[in-house]
């Protein structure tokens, strides 16, 4: 016996139904009518464009014929209507309830049914492609959100901290005055996910951007009283069996020397920046609390709250609430410091970065001293004016050539991030060569190849924006030009040079002074390093990797101490 015409419809209505529910319904749907009506269905906006049609559907004359009856029906004012298409094709039209107006088109069908089943269709069809523009429209404002919190970003780096504030406080949560700098390493599939976990955790109080430059990093600025929801515990408590700093979330024990290090026996450790690869866990793994978070009595049991009442639950650094929440993860802080100081607490988290890969907690903060400035008198001011002042008197011939801060901001991104800077600045790769070369001749320096250019170019970055040197310059007499050796000759600088390289002269020969040195001297260039060591290429990147964790700063990975480790040799005259 024959199915009746309402058995058929409720089967047509059921079928759609379960269409609805699949990825791509839309063009499910549109596929199935195609398949069930004998002639192609398509979506039209109301200015004729097809928005949406079956898998392969590229017909012109289909489109044509959609667009002609769509017009027409626009000109009758009708939801609905079976006009005369081209070639004698048929084409029915249904007014879909969207805005703006789209209209379901099924051009030449074969089945007589065909305007009853696009009524049943057409309200399906109307959530599902408003489901799906809304889905679209989420994408773009998540990525327009993502672009404006990496300008953010980018704004901090190069020091325009007004501007980076009013862009913040549009966005929100509005930029801290003083902040800690997070770089958190992942697979880079998951640094959406991560980053979500991290602000939830944080209580959206952080500032969460994916790294432009690393495609497996994400840097989070946190204010150093953020921590998980619901801890608890008195700003400047220690916890005495960790030494953990309950006021930062960071351990107070690794921001005076290294964490431990665990260095791989091959001596292994990827030259572009990338870790090891970590052992994998489910994605909702989480370890179980342990004694050493902060605010936690020895024995683990949480806290009796004050007066009575349940237990307080136990505080707990971000730093190891991440590492805990995502085992895969490493994480690198920075101490606290100003918001204008950004870009040093970005290095700053990038060197802890290095000691964590090897750590056993996969997580360490920077215990190192970065802090230059204290070569920054009017005679260092002086030198790094002069060194820069072909770059700041430079006139670009065309108004598309980069002026003399967009030159400036080009060396500065190169020095920290190399090659990779290319993605930092937006820019291909072949506009950043062209402008390092540029600065090659402005500068009369070989910026692009030779490392002590590059330590002095740095150096001078570091000094021309230091503003007690521009202070101290001010009330100076005038004083003949000024030399790099009579820069780094002072007592101050041979100071700061000697706490540079304690931590590797204590490590022991194998990761000490003459490593680092021979691979200064080859211009930090692995491969020429180990030739002159007589060693093989991994073992020279093993022991560079143990003069990291000595350290407590990164060498191999970009922004590296590789500057810092030159002047300050050349200071004490050992290179």
């Amino acid at each position: 016996m024959p199915a009746s015409p309402s058995d058929l419809r409720a089967d047509d209505i059921l079928a759609l139904a379960r269409l609805s529910t699949r990825p791509g319904a839309v063009r499910a749907m549109l596929g199935w009518l195609t398949r069930r009506t004998g002639g192609p269905a398509v979506l039209v906006g109301d200015t004729g464009r097809v928005l949406a049609g079956p898998e392969g559907e590229r017909d012109p004359a289909v489109a044509r014929a959609a667009a002609d009856a769509v017009a027409e029906l626009r000109r009758r004012g009708a939801p609905s209507a079976v006009l005369g298409g081209a070639e004698g094709r048929p084409v029915h039209l249904i007014a879909l309830d969207t805005d703006p107006r789209t209209y379901l088109a099924v051009v030449g069908p074969d089945d007589p049914r065909c305007g009853t089943l696009l009524a049943d269709a057409a309200r399906t069809l109307a959530l599902c492609w408003r489901l799906e523009q809304a889905e679209r429209a989420r994408r773009r404002i998540e990525s327009a959100e993502g672009h404006s919190r990496e300008a953010v970003l980018h704004l901090l780096m190069v020091g325009s901290v007004p501007a980076a504030q009013r862009i913040a406080g549009a966005l929100r949560p509005a930029l801290p005055g003083v902040i800690q700098v997070y770089v958190i390493e992942c697979a880079q599939p998951r640094r959406r996910e991560i980053a979500r976990r991290i602000d939830r955790e944080a209580g959206g109080g952080a500032w969460i951007v994916p790294c432009p430059v690393r495609p497996n990093h994400i840097i989070a600025l946190v204010p150093p009283e953020t921590g998980p929801p619901g801890g608890t515990g008195p700003a400047d408590a220690t916890d005495p069996a960790t030494g953990t700093d309950t006021s930062t979330g960071t351990d107070t024990s690794t921001v005076t020397g290294p964490a431990p290090t665990t260095a791989p026996t091959d001596g292994t450790h990827p030259a572009d920046g990338t870790a090891p690869a970590a052992e994998t866990h489910p994605a909702d793994e989480t370890a179980p609390a342990t004694p050493a978070a902060v605010g936690a009595p020895a024995d683990g049991t949480a806290p009796a709250a004050v007066g009575g009442g349940p237990p307080r639950p136990p505080r707990v650094s971000l730093d190891r609430l991440i590492v805990r929440l995502v085992p895969e993860s490493r994480v690198g802080v920075s101490e606290r410091v100003a918001l204008r100081d950004t870009p040093t607490a970005y290095e700053q988290a990038i060197h802890a970065l290095a000691v964590a890969r090897n750590a056993p907690e996969r997580r360490a903060a920077f215990g190192g001293d970065l802090d230059v400035t204290v070569l920054a008198g009017p005679a260092g001011y002086r030198w790094a004016s002069e060194l820069l002042a072909p770059c700041l008197r430079y006139a670009p011939a065309r108004r598309a050539d980069p002026g003399p801060q967009e030159l400036l901001g080009t060396l500065g991104s190169w020095l920290s991030f190399g090659g990779a800077a290319s993605r930092h600045l937006k820019i291909h790769r072949n506009t950043l060569a062209a402008r390092v070369r540029h600065l090659d001749e402005l500068l009369g320096v070989p910026v692009s190849r030779s490392l002590a250019a590059q330590s002095a170019a740095w150096l001078a970055l570091r000094l021309y924006t230091a503003p007690q040197a521009a202070a101290a310059l001010a009330q100076a007499p005038p004083e003949p030009a000024v030399t790099l050796e009579a820069v780094l000759g002072t007592p101050a600088a041979r100071t700061w040079a000697r706490a540079q390289l304690r931590p590797l002269e204590q490590a022991g020969p194998a990761t000490g002074l003459e490593t680092v040195r021979t691979w200064l001297r080859a211009d930090a260039r692995l491969p020429a390093a180990a030739a002159a060591l007589g060693i093989s290429l991994p073992g020279a990147r093993k022991r560079l990797t143990r003069a990291e964790d000595a350290l407590g700063r990164s060498l191999l990975t970009a922004p590296s101490a590789k500057y810092e480790l030159w002047l300050a040799m050349r200071a004490l005259g050992s290179l």
